[in-house]
């Protein structure tokens, strides 16, 4: 569905805009919230002077918060948790309990709804915005650690996660190396058999062939055949089965002399 912003709306646009978005969203939250309203005609006609409007408070607030903006970009929060070996808390670090911990540590009423974060749910340092409006929103750097440790103990954290990731691609870098390395050197031991193959033919006074490098190379690919031969007969079981199938002719003329 279209909606006309009447407000501004983090994320989405400035009071005046037209936005195209989800039905549920439209329905359930911009317009019963005030903060959208159908893009009809009529409702059309009303945008440039919803625009106006929407600047000069913008322009208001934008003078009056500043200062607000500055007691907050930067500011450090530490919240001592509960969390297992592996460090995902025992629970979470959610907005209501930022938005009291910057009253407590300021004094500046910030709602919860302005927090731009996901409840925090593991140890460390995590950069968080808070919305005084649609262009002042300060960073907030929100350190969770462990309730038996100092704050520190989270900045230590993530410069151990950031060694091990560099560890891991050092590892990936170095086995990747080394496989390039083997098939680099089996091509080498391919080709140097094709040609000792080839000098040992013009030896022996036989031309080569010029597949014989290629065919060489194919060998490594190919599912290699049986190299079973069938077994042969020796002549004495030869002679035997002879003997069995066949009559002898001395044998023939005997019978014939006999009659």
């Amino acid at each position: 569905m279209e909606v006309m912003l009447l407000k501004d709306v983090y994320k989405l646009g400035r009071a005046g805009e037209v936005k195209r978005v989800a039905d549920g969203y439209g329905r359930n939250y911009l317009i019963p919230q005030g903060l959208a309203t159908l893009a009809t005609p009529g409702a059309l006609k009303q945008s440039d002077r919803i625009q106006a409007a929407a600047e000069a408070e913008r322009a208001r607030l934008n003078i009056e918060l500043t200062a607000v903006h500055e007691q907050l970009n930067g500011l450090q929060l530490n919240f001592p948790v509960k969390a297992g070996e592996t460090g995902k808390l025992y629970g979470s670090v959610t907005t209501q309990m930022i938005s009291e911990a910057i009253m407590e540590s300021k004094g500046i009423e910030v709602d919860r709804s302005q927090i731009d974060s996901e409840p925090i749910r593991a140890l460390g340092v995590h950069a968080v915005g808070a919305r005084l409006t649609v262009d002042l929103i300060p960073e907030l750097t929100i350190v969770v650690h462990r309730e038996e440790l100092p704050p520190e103990s989270a900045f230590d954290q993530v410069v151990e996660e950031l060694e091990a990731a560099g560890t891991f691609s050092d590892l990936q870098a170095e086995l990747e190396a080394e496989e390039a390395e083997a098939e680099a050197e089996e091509a080498a031991q391919l080709m140097e058999k094709a040609e000792e193959t080839s000098a040992g033919e013009l030896e022996a006074g036989v031309e080569p062939s010029g597949e014989l490098v290629e065919d060489t190379l194919l060998e490594a690919e190919a599912p290699a055949e049986s190299s079973e031969v069938p077994p042969q007969l020796s002549e004495q079981e030869v002679e035997g089965d002879s003997s069995m199938d066949v009559d002898s002719p001395q044998e023939e003329v005997e019978e014939d002399d006999a009659s």
